[in-house]
């Protein structure tokens, strides 16, 4: 896909293996799906004329601050946040249906016949209003509930983060889809929690590191609200967590971007960012400060 760019030569390396001949002349790099800055910072001494890092996924916040003067940073910024937006949906559609209470009478062959609840009317609060939070409301929408999304600053449907302490308890779901800046790591502490209305649901689909973990897990260990995690601080989870056995929580392991066709789209994401970069332009998704 990216050798067809007009002006570009694309060079494969693989990860651990010596740079590929003629890589010097390289002014893009593309590190592999999730890949650590750590692993890949030391191929820069040998990238002499480097001027772009063009990543695969929308987190940039390990990078931030780690790559030396003269070298731009690029996301994938809207090539998962439709299969982000799926998960969402597939685990408010879990909570409502009590799809996990049916399998596990399946599994011990009862008929456990009893009333669900269900997405429609429900009021959800999504917490980031960039491409993820954008994308979830539309496929929400379809489902006839209220979605009102909240963002750095209050603009045309979109109200401003400095507002949530009176919004949180209105709400029956709050979805975090922010990225991690020293503004949204720790958000959701004890008071935040303590906002959101009893039987509320609490869906981390950004990073572990936006939630106090001993906070959510005291709510949870309460009964008062439920969770659905897909990211963890640390990740992996340690098998002696007490998120595993927290009640009220579905957890599943950063799989949102990772549908079938992921790299298929965080590629065509790349693609037109070179393809700006190659023409004398800057790519739309630079990671500016903290973004």
């Amino acid at each position: 896909m990216l050798s067809r760019i007009n002006g570009v030569r694309a060079l494969r390396f693989d990860h651990g293996q010596p740079l590929p001949v003629d890589a010097e002349d390289a002014e893009v790099l593309v590190p592999r799906f999730l890949a650590h800055p750590s692993e890949t910072v030391e191929l820069i001494c040998g990238l002499p004329r480097l001027r772009l890092i063009q990543l695969l996924t929308a987190g940039a916040e390990d990078w931030i601050g780690r790559l030396p003067a003269g070298v731009e940073l690029s996301n994938a910024r809207g090539a998962h946040g439709g299969s982000v937006a799926e998960w969402v949906l597939a685990v408010l559609l879990t909570f409502y249906w009590d799809l996990t209470a049916f399998a596990d009478a399946q599994s011990k062959h009862r008929w456990a016949h009893h009333q669900t609840d269900g997405l429609r009317g429900k009021r959800i609060l999504v917490v980031g209003a960039g491409d993820l939070g954008t994308t979830l409301q539309r496929r929400l929408e379809v489902f006839d509930v209220t979605v009102t999304l909240v963002g750095t600053v209050a603009r045309d449907q979109v109200r401003a983060v400095d507002e949530l302490p009176e919004l949180l308890g209105r709400y029956d779901v709050v979805v975090l889809m922010v990225p991690v800046t020293s503004e949204t790591v720790g958000m959701v502490d004890a008071e935040f929690l303590a906002r959101m209305a009893d039987g509320a649901v609490l869906v981390n689909a950004a990073r572990g590191t936006l939630v106090d973990t001993d906070a959510l897990v005291a709510e949870l260990s309460s009964g008062r609200l439920r969770a659905a995690l897909d990211v963890a601080d640390p990740e992996p989870l340690p098998s002696d967590h007490p998120l595993w056995t927290a009640p009220g929580l579905l957890l599943t392991p950063h799989i949102g971007g990772s549908s079938r066709g992921n790299f298929d789209r965080a590629y065509a994401i790349v693609a037109d960012e070179i393809t700006r970069f190659a023409a004398g332009e800057s790519p739309k998704n630079l990671v500016r400060g903290e973004y």
